[in-house]
Parts: C-alpha cells; structure tokens; sequence
C-alpha cells in the first residue's frame, strides 16, 4: 500500500500544472465564456495567475498532508482519508472531461484529466484490496470527499480574495 500513496499528490501536481500554465491564456483567448456559461464562469472572473496558483497550492496541502501521513502512520483512518481524497480527484477528472465536451472546446485541463483519470483508477484497484475495509475506513472516506468539498470553496475563497486585491490595486 505505501508505495501507492505518494501518486496521489504526484496525479494533483500534474494535472494541476497543466491548469496553472494555461487557464490564463485560456480565459483571454476565449472571453466569449463569460457570457454563454455566466454560472460557471463567475468563478473565474477577474481572473489573476496569483490567486489561481495560491487557491492551487492550498488545495495541494490536504493531498500531499494526508498522503505523507498515510505513508508514515499506517492506518484505518488516515487510508480512509486518503480514498476520500483521490476518489475527489478522480472526480475532478471527470468534471474537466464532462466540461471540455459540453463547450466543443480544449479546455487546459482536459489532457492531464485523459492521462490521468485510467491511472488513477488503477491505483484505487490496486489499493482497495490492501486495505482494511472496516466501518471506519468508509466513515473516513466519506469524510475526506466532504473535506475535499470544503476545500474546494476555501482554495476558491482564497482565489477570489486575491483577484479582488491584486485587481482593486490595479484600478487606484
């Protein structure tokens, strides 16, 4: 099992380079976005490299925190935690593949999510049976697919945070 935990944080750094180097050029080649898909795309307005990278390194801490733990402190709990998490990350996948389809167009994150998403559905295969699954391993598992949620809306608070920082600072 531990030479599997470490993929977990190496699968999120991949595929969120892939986000980090082309959402910007992305969002300016494409501002058309904005208006046909207002919901989803309000996410990104006023976009900023900085507040991306910083919303992408906090999103990073609970992938890599609970991955070196796992490796670390062999346990029930923690591997839960750590299943939680990578099925959130496989579901990610999904959601970037589901939205490149939906708008006929490369979004930056659709080829790292096609590597990715076959990997990392073969290291869940190779990993469920070396697990304990006991009551509290699925407990733990639901929870780290609630605190990934969780952190999803704090990496994009963050984001937002400083987008409208960097960008008030731009307008005085």
């Amino acid at each position: 099992m531990r030479e599997y935990l470490l993929l977990l944080p190496l699968i999120f750094i991949f595929h969120d380079m892939e986000e980090i180097a082309g959402f910007g050029w992305f969002f300016t080649k494409n501002p058309w976005l904005f208006d046909r898909f207002p919901k989803v795309m309000n996410t990104y307005k006023g976009f900023t490299h900085m507040g991306f990278t910083l919303a992408v390194y906090e999103e990073f801490i609970p992938f890599f925190g609970v991955s070196l733990l796992a490796y670390y402190f062999q346990c029930n709990i923690l591997y839960g935690l750590w299943l939680g998490i990578f099925l959130s990350l496989i579901g990610h996948f999904f959601i970037h593949i589901g939205h490149t389809i939906y708008i006929r167009k490369y979004i930056p994150c659709f080829i790292t999510s096609v590597i990715s998403l076959p990997i990392s559905v073969l290291v869940i295969c190779k990993c469920i049976p070396l697990m304990e699954l006991k009551a509290v391993t699925v407990i733990c598992t639901v929870i780290g697919i609630a605190l990934m949620i969780a952190n999803f809306k704090v990496a994009h608070g963050i984001m937002h945070y400083v987008n409208r920082r960097l960008n008030s600072n731009l307008t005085v």
